[in-house]
């Protein structure tokens, strides 16, 4: 029998420490919100701290994050969203440019295809309602040009009918004028996207004037065919069209960069946006093309 020498309590043996008091827990039978209350003869052991500065209460801030919580090697934020957006679009847009360039350069260093394509004139109709038929459904359902792969088939079959009405168009003209017009519409593509990216200026609140200034050169050239050919109103009618379809790359530009622009396109339409853009770009060649040929003349 050991002596209590003034040091336990309960005949020599230590309280029992964490352990629940007679009369039981309050609360229905669970332990305080602190954990197991002191005993005699043991210290308070420490309680972790939760929800200090990190998100909802009940959670620590864990091993391996920033001073900030956030975690390190992922961003899911805004910006990287439509980084990969931009990149998405500019890469369905050099592949429709490279079918394109394939086209112009088919019908203008191989004979044989230039004759039969010109025998064959009906195609030239073909295409063109195709690419109408095509345009106008990407265009109105949402449904088709956001669903994969039915977007991509109809991009798809959209490029290849304009890459081949601009391989027939561009057989018509001379290949150094050709080169030329696709030496100039690079370097103002080029310069106009570093210009949209650089500027401070909001070109997407220009939306309205220039579907104005579109239905008034659609007016101009319905009146243009009327009249009796003339190197002026040619050069006119290619050098306004050249100047609206440049605005009209800036502003498609900064509709898909979205950010501090009043408006932005939805990261779901690349289709639509990549559409947009080839657009432009076809655009402007043809219209410089068209200027370069009545200068030559």
């Amino acid at each position: 029998m050991y002596q209590n020498q003034g040091g336990y309590p309960q005949g020599g043996y230590p309280p029992p420490g964490g352990y629940p008091p007679p009369g039981g827990y309050p609360q229905g039978g669970y332990p305080p919100p602190g954990g197991y209350p002191p005993q005699p003869g043991y210290p308070a052991q420490p309680q972790p701290v939760y929800g200090a500065g990190y998100g909802d209460p009940g959670y620590g801030s864990p091993q391996g994050l920033g001073e900030d919580g956030e975690v390190k090697g992922f961003d899911f934020t805004e910006q990287s969203i439509r980084r990969g957006f931009i990149r998405k679009v500019y890469s369905i847009l050099m592949c429709q440019l490279l079918v394109t360039m394939s086209f112009i350069a088919l019908f203008l260093f191989h004979e044989p295809t230039k004759m039969w394509a010109q025998r064959n004139f009906w195609l030239f109709w073909v295409a063109l309602v195709t690419v109408f038929v095509c345009l106008i459904v990407m265009s109105c359902c949402h449904n088709v040009r956001r669903q994969a792969p039915m977007n991509f088939i109809f991009l798809g079959i959209f490029t290849v009918a304009e890459s081949f009405l601009l391989g027939l168009t561009s057989s018509v003209y001379k290949v150094d004028a050709v080169m030329m017009a696709v030496g100039i519409t690079a370097a103002v593509c080029l310069a106009l996207t570093l210009f949209a990216f650089q500027t401070k200026w909001d070109f997407t609140v220009l939306g309205g004037a220039l579907l104005c200034a579109v239905v008034v050169l659609l007016i101009f050239g319905i009146v243009a065919i009327f009249i009796p050919h003339n190197k002026i109103v040619t050069l006119v009618y290619a050098s306004l069209g050249a100047l609206i379809f440049s605005i009209y790359l800036v502003y498609d530009t900064q509709l898909m960069m979205g950010g501090k622009h009043k408006f932005s396109i939805s990261p779901e339409e690349y289709i639509f946006a990549a559409l947009n853009l080839y657009l432009d770009i076809i655009n402007i060649f043809l219209y410089i093309l068209t200027i370069i040929g009545a200068a030559r003349e």
